[in-house]
């Protein structure tokens, strides 16, 4: 359940991300060469760091369960 849960939020903030990261660069696109040099490999590895809590915590195991028989 947990990687059903993190996928769909992975693919929604990509999306999200994206479509944000295209409506700025088509901006800068009109800009100084300098900004671009800046923003373009910024916004490329940028959208990894947020994720990274949602990716251990999809890939993390289950605390070990007491049985109830016991």
């Amino acid at each position: 359940m947990r990687k059903l849960v993190g996928s769909l939020i992975l693919l929604v903030w990509m999306v999200s991300y994206v479509a944000v990261a295209a409506v700025i660069g088509d901006r800068i696109a009109q800009e100084h060469w300098g900004w671009k040099l800046l923003y373009f490999p910024i916004v490329g590895v940028g959208w990894v760091l947020p994720l990274r809590p949602l990716i251990r915590w999809m890939h993390s195991k289950d605390a070990p369960r007491e049985s109830a028989d016991v």
